[in-house]
């Protein structure tokens, strides 16, 4: 009796109250009560045997009915394990949701879904150990009833006993009967003492098997404890990926702002020598029109006629710029002269000023001298210009 009542002590705060209050009733009503009432009827019992008899049939169904009781707190104690045993199963598969929710930030949303589901779970698994323990401190509420029921009965049989004694005088005449009755009553005694210790026994059982409960409802708020460890490391975890997640999210709100000033340095840049560029290809074009007409004449023996200029032309509806346009002469025939600076030449630059003359020659109707001018042109190009039959003057001969 003081092992359980150790154990009880043990227990959590929540539910060690009732339990233990239980306790007590337990074995000051029933135990301590039970031992001592029977010491001290046991003299009165041979006359009364058949209703004891009676309280023991009784007795016996109470038992039986606690039988019961222990019978369901332990289906509901196994169900309590299965369900555990399905939440750690959850809790597993929560904690490789966390794994790839910390290799996959789009997935947190799910996992956490998952999360709230399985503690809910929890939730509920603990509402139904409640729900048992209730049924349990009810069990034990009855059975102190019943015990209240023999007490009550006990009494009755004692004034009973009282007004047998008072009739004693009376039955003189009957002792032979009452002595054989007696005897009768006798070996019904000792089956009465038999049942009794029978009863001790399963009484016996009863309490163990209540400290085995009670080292289950141990074990299984043990395991619970672990589950809410568990829990409180993966909501650190969860917390920690939040965490990093924002500071991810930081992280790329300033290298987006810093992308920006980059594109923004980069679009002033590009303006710049866009306009660096112009720069250099209006002084090429320039130095050009001034000089082409001397270097033709003494290379090539062309002749310009009038004045080189720069100008646009309509074309089929568009605009096309011409950075150096002129009438020349070579020997009798008068061609028109288109003429492009560059600081770099490429191929893509040579073929779109051939487009560009094809379409001014179709426009004049006269043929065309092709003149390309920049600072250097690499072997490459030169020769895809040369065979493409462009006239290439290097700026070098051009006068300052």
């Amino acid at each position: 009796m003081r092992k359980l009542e150790e154990i009880i002590r043990e227990l959590p705060e929540n539910i060690r109250g009732p339990i233990y209050e239980a306790f007590i009733a337990f074995r000051d009503d029933i135990i301590l009560k039970e031992t001592r009432e029977i010491k001290s009827e046991i003299g009165k019992v041979w006359e009364v045997i058949k209703e004891i008899a009676e309280s023991q049939r009784r007795t016996e169904q109470e038992i039986e009915k606690i039988w019961v009781a222990i019978k369901e707190l332990t289906e509901a104690q196994k169900r309590t394990e299965q369900e555990i045993e399905k939440i750690w199963n959850a809790i597993k598969e929560l904690a490789e949701a966390q794994k790839r929710t910390e290799q996959k930030v789009s997935e947190l949303a799910e996992a956490q879904k998952r999360t709230e589901q399985e503690i809910e779970k929890i939730w509920v698994a603990i509402k139904e150990l409640t729900e048992a323990q209730k049924r349990t401190e009810q069990r034990l509420n009855e059975l102190a009833e019943a015990q209240k029921r023999t007490e009550q009965r006990l009494e009755e049989l004692a004034e009973a006993q009282k007004r047998t004694e008072q009739r004693l005088n009376e039955l003189a005449e009957a002792q032979k009967r009452t002595e054989q009755r007696l005897e009768e009553l006798a070996q019904a005694q000792k089956e009465t003492e038999q049942k009794i210790k029978e009863l001790t026994e399963a009484q016996k059982e009863t309490e163990q098997r209540i400290n085995e409960l009670a080292e289950a409802q141990k074990r299984t708020e043990q395991e619970i404890e672990k589950i809410w460890g568990a829990i409180k490391e993966l909501t650190e975890a969860q917390k920690k990926t939040e965490q990093r997640v924002n500071e991810l999210a930081e992280a790329q709100r300033k290298t987006e702002e810093t992308l920006k000033k980059l594109i923004e340095e980069h679009s002033k840049t590009r303006e710049k020598l866009e306009g660096l560029s112009h720069s250099f290809g209006y002084f090429l074009e320039d130095r050009a029109m001034k000089s082409l007409p001397k270097i033709l004449k003494r290379k090539y023996n062309i002749k310009a006629v009038g004045n080189f200029v720069r100008d646009y032309f309509i074309i089929n509806g568009e605009h096309a710029e011409v950075n150096i346009f002129g009438k020349v002469k070579k020997g009798n025939k008068e061609y028109i002269l288109i003429g492009e600076a560059k600081s770099q030449v490429t191929k893509k630059a040579i073929d779109k000023f051939l487009k560009k003359c094809d379409k001014i020659s179709k426009k004049f109707s006269k043929e065309t001298i092709k003149v390309f001018i920049s600072y250097i042109f690499p072997p490459g190009i030169k020769e895809y210009a040369e065979e493409k039959g462009i006239v290439l003057i290097p700026s070098y001969e051009l006068d300052l």
